[in-house]
């Protein structure tokens, strides 16, 4: 299991560096946004996956929080951008 488990945080390390690099190369706020939102579940995703590894329940309130925080944001962001589109 722990094999797995740290293959799985390898490859979502990887991740997170290609989400970071859309960031900062993120042509629009759109492009930019998409990144930090797919940062974001990476982050869910390693947590998750720390949970498994250690088999303690403490990081899935965490695991809540930090999606919820994703979920607010990416719609608080979508809908600046809407807004700001149609002026």
């Amino acid at each position: 299991m722990m094999l797995v488990t740290t293959v799985c945080l390898a490859v979502l390390a990887l991740c997170a560096l290609l989400c970071v690099g859309r960031i900062v190369r993120g042509d629009s706020v759109a492009d930019r946004v998409l990144g930090l939102d797919n940062l974001l579940i990476v982050i869910v995703v390693g947590v998750g996956v720390n949970a498994a590894r250690t088999g303690s329940g403490v990081y899935l309130d965490v695991l809540l929080v930090v999606a919820l925080v994703a979920f607010i944001g990416t719609t608080a962001v979508g809908r600046f951008i809407e807004r700001r589109g149609t002026r």
